[in-house]
């Protein structure tokens, strides 16, 4: 359910157990701002919890998931939900598959077009009738503020701008806003809001687009925001640059429309500046 998480648990963290629900969970992953996410013994179920402080932030993705799935594109389903003094917890069915990201390259080649055509539904979804936003003034403002905190993680910034302080990065994004609202204002899509292969599972059998999960961040946004991240999270699996901008070209082909590498470059350069 999270396509960013860390593999430990933190102490004192909010359980299925803790808060009264049944069965068997297993811990999968520690997500963002203290989140557990559990998976049930038979595998049909997921559940996130998180403490008291994180509760509003999960009934907006629980209410996101809901919305996406009277939507017709296909992802997880919410179940039961449950919210009370110790935090609250978001149960969803499984979406079958395996994560686009733990398949063996040659599978993510023959998947490559029908993820491109299953991320075109999704941008192609009427975007009046989505009530959630993600828009560049909320997300540079929530990157002012993990910067200012000094929260910014550097395992998310590509390794050339490791040694550069937060602060420049975040001055050389702001300086080009002005121009991104426009094209944002005249592309406005409905973004999945962390569109990396972890967030896409696919049926190992057919290859076929099972869902997206992870909707956390799903709202109103420039489709660059979307592509910049998946475009350069699937370059960690191509072989070389050739390669992966043969798949850039496959993938706009399949799209249906070319992209934008100057917003693609802006965008990948501000997402790692909003997580913290």
């Amino acid at each position: 359910m999270d396509g960013r998480a860390a593999s430990t648990p933190a102490p004192g963290s909010v359980s299925p157990a803790l808060l009264g629900i049944g069965g068997a969970w297993l811990p999968v992953t520690t997500g963002e701002s203290g989140a557990l996410v559990f998976r049930s013994a038979d595998a049909a179920r997921y559940a996130k919890c998180v403490p008291a402080a994180g509760a509003a932030d999960l009934t907006a993705e629980r209410d996101r998931i809901a919305w996406l799935d009277g939507q017709g594109v296909p992802g997880p389903r919410v179940l039961d939900w449950y919210d009370g003094d110790a935090g609250a917890c978001l149960v969803t069915g499984a979406v079958p598959g395996v994560p686009a990201d733990q398949v063996a390259p040659e599978d993510l080649r023959g998947a490559w077009g029908r993820i491109a055509e299953a991320v075109r539904r999704l941008h192609e979804l009427p975007v009046r009738s989505c009530p959630f936003g993600r828009r560049l003034d909320s997300m540079v403002a929530r990157a002012r503020d993990v910067v200012v905190r000094d929260a910014v993680n550097p395992e998310f910034l590509p390794d050339e701008q490791r040694r550069t302080p937060p602060t420049e990065l975040l001055a050389a994004v702001t300086r080009e806003v002005p121009r991104r609202l426009v094209q944002e204002s005249a592309d406005t899509v409905v973004c999945h809001g962390d569109l990396c292969l972890p967030n896409i599972v696919l049926d190992p059998r057919t290859l076929d687009v099972s869902g997206f999960v992870d909707l956390g961040r799903l709202g109103q946004a420039d489709r660059h925001a979307d592509l910049a991240l998946l475009l350069a999270n699937a370059r960690e699996t191509w072989t070389d640059e050739v390669q992966a901008q043969a798949a850039d070209t496959a993938f706009a082909d399949r799209y249906g429309m070319p992209l934008d590498h100057d917003r693609l470059r802006f965008y990948l350069g501000l997402d790692p500046l909003t997580w913290g």
